[in-house]
């Protein structure tokens, strides 16, 4: 058998859909990067683990969505989702060395706005080739988008986030999936407009969560558990904060 040699891989020979999982999974492996660094999952990680972990995020949900609509994983065939990945992770470490907490946190919610469409479109464009339901597809593109998240807070020991409160993380991926599902299978647009509309769809409602609170709703609890909770920053206060500080230790 011919081994897999990265001349067979050129960026030339690539789909679209290679483009927007390679987007997907060198995103989040940033995003899985700094997620390792961050005070509350950090676990003395060394340069491999927080690398492993990128990878997880990184490529997670992708070998998820494959093996669910029975495909061989990308990430086993085509190199580059390892190579981007390690770029990504090693990145993202460098950012997190020569930057001050404030500005890796308003940096991680934005990359995480970002990231966060594309393995949904991804997803749910791998159920519709193989013919599921419209349903099905939207549910492998929330798998997708959430599954490596999942791995990295059961690594750190950490409640998934997809089960607490936050700026609408599972819904995000939900309205995604189903606005390209909308404008792909039901109105027949091609795989490049429902992408665009269903990322402007995904990324404006998640930056537009973060960036004016808006939160899951959740059961109401006893006093007692809520006294001493951490206040929630908004997007942006991070880095106003961070280039507050900058503005008055200059000389």
């Amino acid at each position: 058998m011919t081994p897999l040699i990265l001349s067979k891989f050129g960026f030339s020979t690539l789909t679209l859909v290679d483009y927007i999982s390679l987007i997907a999974a060198t995103t989040n492996a940033f995003n899985g990067a700094l997620l390792a660094r961050r005070p509350d999952h950090y676990k003395h990680f060394t340069v491999a683990g927080i690398i492993i972990l990128a990878y997880a995020g990184g490529i997670g949900g992708g070998i998820v969505r494959d093996v669910l609509v029975n495909r061989i994983p990308s990430p086993l065939i085509n190199p580059w989702y390892l190579i981007l990945c390690t770029i990504a992770a090693a990145a993202a470490l460098g950012i997190d060395y020569y930057s001050e907490q404030r500005f890796k946190d308003g940096l991680f919610q934005f990359m995480t706005a970002f990231s966060l469409p594309w393995y949904a479109i991804v997803g749910a464009q791998a159920a519709l080739s193989v013919h599921l339901g419209y349903a099905a597809a939207v549910l492998i593109g929330i798998i997708a988008t959430t599954a490596g998240r999942w791995i990295i807070d059961v690594a750190c020991n950490v409640i998934p986030k997809q089960l607490v409160r936050g700026e609408f993380f599972v819904t995000a991926a939900a309205l995604t999936g189903i606005a390209y599902v909308v404008c792909n299978a039901a109105l027949g647009w091609s795989v490049a407009v429902s992408t665009v509309i269903a990322f402007v769809v995904g990324f404006g409602f998640r930056l537009a969560s973060q960036a004016l609170g808006w939160e899951e709703w959740e059961p109401w609890e006893p006093a007692s558990l809520t006294e001493g909770e951490k206040e929630r920053k908004k997007l942006g206060e991070g880095l106003r904060a961070e280039l507050g500080t900058r503005e008055l230790n200059r000389p």
